[in-house]
C-alpha cells in the first residue's frame, strides 16, 4: 500500500513535529496474538499501511504490513494464525527526537527502501509516536493498458443476463464492469480495451469511446469465444503491458502493489492469486506402509487459487494464435515450457467473482453494508 501522510516541510537539522496525532495513531496498534483475519480489516482502513503489534504499556512487539501478509501467504500461513506470525518481529525504529534527514535517511537506507513509516520508541521500548511520508517509490500505473474481459454469456445468473449482459449488473447503482473501469482511471490508467461477443451492443451503448469517463476505449469483438489469451491475441502491435481482469470481479485490490510486484519480480506474466481453505469431510488416514500412523479428523487446507487477475508483457502473446480459442492457463504453461517468469501475486483484499446468482446478491449486499 503506499500510505498518504506526508512528513511536511520540516528543515533539516529540526526535530520532526508528531505526524500522527495520538489518538489517531492509537488506532494502528494489535496485540500480536489477533488473527491475521481480524487484523485485516484494521490495515485495511487505516490510511498508512502498518499495524503496531503492541503488549500492554505500548512495548511495540513488531510491525504488520500488507507485504508481510502476502508473503505469509505465499508460505502457507493460515489467516487464522495469529498476526505475529508473519509480522516483522524487529522492526527498525527510532527515538522520537529524530530530525527530518535522519528520518529519511533510515527509511530510504532500511531493509525495505520502500518503505513509508518509522515507529517512534522511547529508551524504554514504548511507541512515542508514527511517523509516515508519501511513497517516493510508487511505480506509475500509466504505463499499463487495461484489458476488461466482458464476453461471458453469464448463463449461470439465470433471468438476470437474458438481456443484460452480466459485466453491466449494477452494484449498488453502479454497473460491475463500470466499477472494475473507474477504478483502473482513477490509478492512472486511461487505455482500455473491453472484449464483448453476448450483448455486445449494450456494453458498447454504455461506453462508447470511452471519452465520457475520461479514458480510450477499443473494443475486441469476439465471433467466438476465444478465452482470456485468445482475445488478447487481437491485440494489434501492444506496446504497453496489459492488466487483465474479468469482468465479472469486485475487488478491493491495490493495483499498485501488484505492478510493482510484477516489476521487481521481472515476470513475463504475473497472476493474482487467493487463499482458499477447504476442509476434507472425512477423517484423513496417515500410514507408514501397511501401519497407522495418524489420523487427522476432517482437516483444513489451503491452497492458492487463479483470482482472474493479470498483468501480461507483450512479449507474452508474440505467438498466440490469431482467432483461436485459448485460455490464460494455457498461456501460462507454454511460458513456462519457454522457461519465462510466470510469477504469484497474492491477494489479501476485498474479492468477490460474481458467477452465481448468490455471488451477486452477495456483492450488492456488501456494497450496501458499506455504502459505497
Amino acid at each position: 500500500a503506499f500510505p498518504r501522510s506526508p512528513l511536511g516541510n520540516i528543515g533539516e537539522g529540526e526535530t520532526m513535529n508528531p505526524i500522527i496525532q495520538e489518538e489517531d495513531w492509537q488506532r494502528f496498534v494489535v496485540k500480536p496474538e489477533v488473527t491475521i483475519a481480524e487484523a485485516l480489516p484494521i490495515l485495511e482502513k487505516n490510511p498508512v499501511d502498518i499495524l503496531l503489534l503492541c503488549q500492554k504499556d505500548r512495548q511495540l512487539m513488531g510491525t504488520l504490513s500488507s507485504k508481510d501478509i502476502r508473503q505469509g501467504v505465499l508460505s502457507g500461513v493460515s489467516f487464522n494464525e495469529p498476526c505475529a506470525e508473519v509480522a516483522d518481529q524487529n522492526p527498525i525504529t527510532a527515538n522520537p527526537k529524530i530530525s527530518y534527514s535522519e528520518a529519511e535517511a533510515i527509511m530510504d537506507n532500511g531493509r525495505d527502501p520502500s518503505a513509508n513509516y518509522l515507529p517512534l520508541v522511547d529508551t524504554e521500548g514504548r511507541v512515542v509516536n508514527l511517523l509516515s511520508r508519501y511513497n517516493q517509490f510508487q511505480h506509475k500505473v500509466d504505463a499499463l493498458s487495461a484489458v476488461i474481459m466482458a464476453g461471458g454469456f453469464g448463463k449461470r445468473l439465470g433471468d438476470l443476463t437474458k438481456e443484460l449482459p452480466k459485466p453491466l449488473l449494477p452494484v449498488a447503482g453502479r454497473p460491475i464492469i463500470e466499477r472494475t473501469l473507474l477504478q483502473l482511471r482513477d490509478i492512472g490508467i486511461r487505455q482500455f480495451y473491453i472484449t464483448t461477443h453476448y450483448l455486445t451492443e449494450k456494453i458498447k451503448a454504455h461506453f462508447g469511446d470511452g471519452s465520457s469517463f475520461g479514458v480510450a476505449i477499443e473494443y475486441i469483438e469476439e465471433d467466438q469465444p476465444l478465452g482470456t489469451a485468445g482475445a488478447l491475441g487481437l491485440i494489434k502491435n501492444p506496446s504497453k503491458p496489459f492488466l487483465v481482469i474479468n469482468g465479472d470481479i469486485i475487488t478491493k485490490l491495490d493495483f499498485h502493489e501488484l505492478w510493482a510486484f510484477h516489476r521487481e519480480q521481472k515476470a513475463t506474466l504475473t497472476i493474482a492469486v487467493r487463499p482458499y481453505d477447504y476442509e476434507i469431510p472425512y477423517g484423513v488416514i496417515e500410514t507408514d506402509k501397511t501401519y497407522l500412523r495418524a489420523i487427522r479428523e476432517k482437516p483444513n487446507f489451503t491452497c492458492l487459487v487463479n483470482a482472474g487477475i493479470y498483468i501480461v508483457n507483450p512479449s507474452a502473446l508474440s505467438s498466440l494464435p490469431k482467432q483461436e480459442p485459448l485460455d490464460m492457463t494455457d498461456l501460462m504453461e507454454t511460458l513456462l515450457d519457454h522457461r519465462l517468469p510466470v510469477a504469484t501475486f497474492p491477494m489479501i483484499e476485498y474479492w468477490l467473482d460474481i458467477g452465481l446468482e448468490a455471488d451477486y446478491l452477495k456483492a450488492k449486499q456488501d456494497f450496501k453494508e458499506n455504502h459505497s
